[in-house]
């Protein structure tokens, strides 16, 4: 008998591979509790759902900012839109207004003009009246050669500013697929992390919950390395700030402390990370940039070792999180979905860089 072949296997690499390995390290485990048939994977240990977990959280975070983008990009697309439309609306009213005007004259003139000039002032019995009028006529055909050239230029710009109108329609439409696109990746990430922390045991999930990334708690601000910030810090930190402007925005981010992060969130209520750090900023005011990757370049670049309340600090290699430093290597952030805006160890994450806001 021939022999039959094994079917070769397609090896998973990457995110999408270590994700998979994951999913089915737990499902192993899941397995041997209920009594079924075990394999040889070890049992995941919380830890090692938080490392997939936190890696899936970062992966969403890359892609709420570049939600963020296409929202603000969206929303200039429909902002120029609606302006254009605008000035195309007053434009045709002008052109409207410019027709009736040489319709008169056009009118004006279908009922004088019939004869020949030299008839008509042969016929008169008052040439001095005549000549008047003659006068009057040629203004007017100058006066008509003006309203023609003014109707033929707004019918220009009427057609300039539709053909612009159209291709903001186009960028709003690519912009709209663009958000959808992002959008649905940021869910599946949160999905997939979700699915993952459903395979821990309630303690397991709660842990994971208060100990978040950061050493803090994400409730009441309290650090597990540096005790209780109250009032009385978040004043102690404003005051050491560089300007009045570094401390507006770091009181502001003592304020937000405790509420949720909620992707693509700017305040009052909730933030994600680049929300957070605009909104304190333009409470100081100040206007920065929406996202993570354009916040990085608002500003003075500063070293790490000359950070001071109020800076912006980034973190991993794509620049995808940010927070706002309030002293003693603790910063004030956003962290990710489930959370709360708390104070954390700015070494908790790997530092790609800083800047400080004019």
């Amino acid at each position: 008998m021939a022999a039959h072949r094994k079917r070769k296997q397609r090896r998973l690499t990457g995110p999408t591979g270590r994700t998979a390995a994951t999913l089915a390290l737990a499902g192993a485990a899941t397995a041997t509790a209920s009594g079924a048939p075990a394999h040889a994977e070890p049992r995941l240990t919380p830890a090692q759902v938080k490392a997939e977990v936190e890696g899936l959280y970062e992966q969403a975070e890359a892609a709420t900012e570049r939600y963020n983008g296409a929202k603000e990009k969206a929303t200039e697309a429909r902002a120029s839109l609606t302006e254009l439309r605008d000035e195309a609306t007053r434009r045709t009213d002008r052109l409207n207004a410019s027709r009736n005007a040489l319709g008169s004259i056009a009118t004006a003139q279908y009922r004088t003009g019939g004869l020949d000039p030299a008839v008509q002032l042969a016929l008169s019995s008052r040439p001095d009246d005549f000549l008047e009028r003659a006068g009057l006529a040629e203004r007017a055909g100058a006066r008509q050669a003006t309203v023609v050239a003014g109707i033929r230029k707004e019918l220009a710009a009427i057609a300039q500013l539709r053909s612009r109108a159209d291709d903001r329609l186009e960028e709003l439409g690519a912009r709209q697929s663009e958000l959808a696109r992002h959008k649905s990746a940021i869910k599946g990430k949160l999905d997939s992390a979700q699915r993952l922390l459903d395979r821990l045991a309630p303690a397991q999930r709660a842990l994971y919950s208060e100990d978040g990334s950061d050493g803090s708690d994400g409730e009441n601000g309290k650090s597990s390395q540096n005790g209780l910030y109250g009032p009385g810090e978040a004043a102690r930190s404003a005051v050491r700030a560089p300007g009045s402007r570094a401390a507006a925005a770091v009181a502001f981010a003592y304020g937000a402390l405790g509420k949720p992060y909620v992707w693509g969130a700017t305040g009052p209520g909730s933030f994600d990370c680049s929300g957070l750090t605009q909104a304190a900023w333009r409470a100081a005011g100040v206007s920065l940039p929406r996202t993570t990757y354009t916040q990085i370049n608002a500003g003075q670049r500063v070293t790490r070792d000359r950070l001071a309340p109020g800076d912006l600090v980034f973190f991993f290699s794509g620049v995808s999180h940010v927070g706002i430093y309030v002293g003693g290597g603790q910063m004030i952030h956003a962290p990710r979905p489930g959370s709360a805006v708390r104070l954390a160890p700015i070494d908790q994450m790997p530092f790609a860089g800083a800047t400080r806001p004019a």
